[in-house]
């Protein structure tokens, strides 16, 4: 398919509109959606498996339900989940190789889909286990930035995000375990929430990698992500985390008021000295400058972070190697997994309990930037670069070491992952592009249930910056 021939998906909310005012089918959508992936496969390489006989059955069914005058939020629109979701019928390779047995039930939130109507076009490529900010591995080869196919969309959501900015879908869920979202949303130029902890069920796992990881929405604009937040949240009866119901649609309606939004450069102690890159630098200032000329009031601060990462580190790993043990062929996991499945298992037990533990504290201490008691609020808002560092180019990270990979993976990405320790939700806004016309993001953080007050924040950048104008080329096949 020749950039001439290629047209892009509309977006999540319009597909919806249009399906439902009759001025197109689901089965249009849904097969131009099939074409364009196929199309795409050769240079994105963002999908890992594709349904589309399913899908193409479902579409034909949502069209009989929408000529007989049934309405639902996604009814009949085509979306895309990652590699770590179940859906029934299909393996959950998770960026793995091997012979994985299909899943005999739907995750909570591709159920929750289901019932919002939407059709599921395909499963996305994402890193072996979810660990890293690029998508690459001896499974399925690297996913391609759609802005330079020479550069990672980033991880472990990059084939989610490749195939919503390259319009192949008009959205998709990713999960964020430390960034997994954010950061592809930053460099592949979307909107990612993170939400809160429990808004959205990761059942059939209890808590995954111990509470760090949640699902969430990458889209390109502040509503449609918003729209499919509402479709798929909501727990499952066995979830541990249950945060009241949120309004996400109606909040990225509405003015978010004047704010104190806190401005902060340095990350989390990592020892790594990391800096943000200059262009990084430059566009989160001019985001900063336009919250103020909004009427916000925008200061730089610095969180207490503390050595929040001693509270990361045994949770991520342990997390990983509860998944890697799950594995039936270890031998086939990338020798970095293997290296964090032994690290995992010493620090499983009592000392990720331990670190878990210390949530309460990291949360009261990072919490005193938005409310201090006999002082009041503070701020309603953090401000950070999501990344320090623009996409790396396909390969940065090929041979290197567990140690080394962690160690650069850290220098690039410092700024998401204290959020996941939290448990606090947070949201990707494009921030701009670098000298080389490469996606940059910002991160609106806030503290405990607060996705309305940022997805009204969101919004109202959005609107002032438009940055949903600015589209990829539009990939080729070979």
């Amino acid at each position: 398919m020749s950039s001439a021939e290629f047209t892009e998906s509309t977006g999540l909310a319009d597909s919806a509109r249009e399906l439902a005012d009759g001025r197109t089918t689901s089965t249009q959508q849904v097969s131009a959606a099939l074409e364009r992936i196929e199309a795409s496969q050769n240079t994105l390489n963002a999908f890992r498996h594709l349904r589309a006989t399913e899908a193409l059955a479902e579409a034909a069914e949502a069209d009989r339900r929408l000529a007989a005058g049934e309405r639902l939020p996604l009814l009949g629109v085509p979306v895309a989940v990652k590699d770590d979701t179940d859906v029934a019928g299909m393996p959950t390779y998770f960026g793995c190789r091997g012979d994985l047995p299909a899943a005999t039930a739907d995750s909570e939130v591709v159920r929750r889909l289901r019932a919002a109507g939407a059709v599921i076009v395909g499963k996305t490529n994402s890193c072996e286990l979810g660990q890293w900010p690029f998508t690459e591995g001896a499974a399925f080869g690297a996913t391609r930035n759609p802005w330079n196919t020479g550069h990672t969309p980033g991880g472990s959501s990059g084939g989610s995000a490749a195939a919503v900015a390259a319009g192949l879908v008009p959205a998709a869920l990713g999960s964020d375990g430390a960034g997994s979202i954010r950061i592809p949303a930053a460099w592949t130029h979307l909107v990612g929430i993170k939400p809160q902890r429990g808004r959205i069920s990761v059942h059939p796992h209890h808590d995954a990698f111990q509470g760090l990881t949640v699902n969430g929405p990458l889209a390109r604009t502040v509503a449609d992500a918003a729209l499919l937040l509402d479709a798929v949240a909501g727990p499952h009866p066995g979830d541990p985390h249950r945060p009241p119901p949120v309004a996400a649609s109606a909040a990225a309606g509405r003015h978010p008021g004047r704010l104190r939004i806190a401005l902060a450069w340095r990350p989390p102690l990592t020892l790594t000295g990391t800096a943000p890159h200059p262009d990084v630098r430059r566009a989160v200032t001019a985001l900063a400058e336009a919250l103020a000329r909004l009427g916000h009031q925008v200061e730089e601060a610095r969180p207490r972070y503390g050595l929040i990462g001693l509270g990361f580190v045994p949770r991520a790993t342990a997390g990983i190697a509860e998944l890697a043990a799950l594995h039936p062929e270890p031998a086939l996991l990338d020798p970095r997994t293997r290296s964090a499945l032994r690290t995992g298992t010493r620090l499983g037990g009592r000392v990720v309990r331990a670190a878990r533990a210390r949530e309460v504290r990291q949360q009261r201490r990072i919490g005193a930037l938005f409310h201090t008691p006999r002082v009041g609020a503070r701020f309603d808002v953090l401000l950070t670069p999501t990344t320090a560092a623009p996409p790396p180019r396909i390969g940065t990270f090929d041979g290197l070491s567990a140690w080394r990979t962690d160690v650069a993976i850290t220098e690039a990405c410092p700024y998401a992952w204290p959020w996941n320790v939290l448990g606090w939700p947070g949201i990707n806004v494009p921030a701009g592009f670098t000298a080389d016309g490469l996606p940059v993001g910002a991160q609106l953080l806030g503290p405990s249930r607060s996705e309305e007050l940022l997805i009204s924040l969101a919004a109202q950048l959005e609107a002032d910056q438009r940055w949903y104008e600015h589209r990829p080329p539009a990939p080729t096949g070979s």
